[in-house]
């Protein structure tokens, strides 16, 4: 089978991805004070996966200990089994797919770790109809939880849906709960957000609007908070809070996320899919927190699923 050739659509959506990301990484790098190092790939020609992308990555900052932004744009002729769970009528479709994934892990262990997505994927049946659709989000994980941090990343992700229809906020809220639940573990990843996935209801423009009107609002989510939170004094107990905190992130990306999953059965560029990955991480034996303490209030009042706004 042939890969898809690249049309205007696919040509728009790139564009707005790549703008994307250059907004994000520039407004995380003038409040970071550090540059994030651009690195350009390209897989080789030979391969069954062509495309190509950028890394931005952002190491050892004074806010973010790691902060990774990717583009890719690849191209293949058999889409995997990820991607096809709910359009078994392209199993095995050559397909294109790109957008921009970010995580950002901060040094301050008040300041949530936050996850944000976007993503078209398009594909050919055998019939020859093209099909396309778009997936993303953004959620928060805070190791130190406050309301008005989680009140004010959920009511920026409600405002920017609301011109798409009441319903996808409340419902993609849920598509969230549901999604970044470590299920061996039977808890949620953080606070939430906002979801979807094979998306393509509202038709190729609006989808793509409702699309970027998500990623327009991840600064506007997340800049406020690390903010208010950047300079709060910290020690040696908060740092262990945070770092056995993050082995929870670690597994569940590497034992449920979807992306990762499709990154690397699909044979992408493994350094790029593991950008997310924080650059330090402890894991503890039965490790429990004081009853009444800060850390308690993170797994009997954040976690525990419940409706912010």
């Amino acid at each position: 089978m042939s890969i898809p050739t690249p049309s205007q659509d696919v040509t728009a959506v790139r564009g707005y991805l790549l703008g994307l990301q250059q907004r994000i990484t520039g407004a995380i790098a003038e409040l970071d004070g550090h540059t994030f190092v651009a690195d350009a790939w390209r897989k080789d020609p030979g391969e069954p996966l062509q495309g190509e992308g950028v890394t931005m990555i952002m190491e050892q900052g004074a806010v973010f200990e790691r902060a990774g932004c990717g583009f890719s744009h690849v191209r293949g002729p058999k889409l995997p089994p990820s991607a096809t769970q709910h359009r078994p009528e392209l199993a095995g479709a050559p397909f294109e797919a790109m957008g921009v994934s970010l995580v950002f892990h901060p040094r301050n262990p008040y300041v949530p770790t936050v996850h944000m997505n976007v993503r078209m994927i398009t594909a050919r049946a055998a019939s020859g109809e093209q099909s396309s659709w778009f997936g993303g989000g953004m959620d928060l994980t805070p190791y130190y939880g406050y309301e008005e941090d989680a009140v004010h990343f959920h009511t920026v992700c409600r405002d920017a849906l609301l011109p798409f229809g009441d319903d996808k906020y409340p419902r993609f809220k849920t598509w969230c709960d549901q999604y970044f639940f470590l299920k061996h573990r039977n808890e949620q990843r953080g606070v939430g957000g906002v979801f979807f996935d094979d998306f393509s209801e509202l038709g190729f423009e609006q989808s793509f609007a409702m699309q970027r009107a998500v990623g327009d609002a991840f600064l506007q989510a997340y800049l406020p908070i690390v903010e208010r939170r950047k300079a709060m004094g910290y020690g040696e107990r908060e740092r262990n809070f945070q770092l056995y905190r993050r082995g929870r992130y670690v597994e569940f990306n590497l034992v449920f996320d979807r992306g990762t999953h499709f990154g690397l059965q699909s044979g992408g560029r493994t350094e790029s899919i593991l950008l997310s990955m924080p650059p330090l991480v402890s894991w503890s034996y039965q490790q429990q927190p004081e009853q009444g303490s800060h850390e308690e209030a993170l797994y009997t009042r954040f976690l525990p699923r419940r409706d912010w706004i």
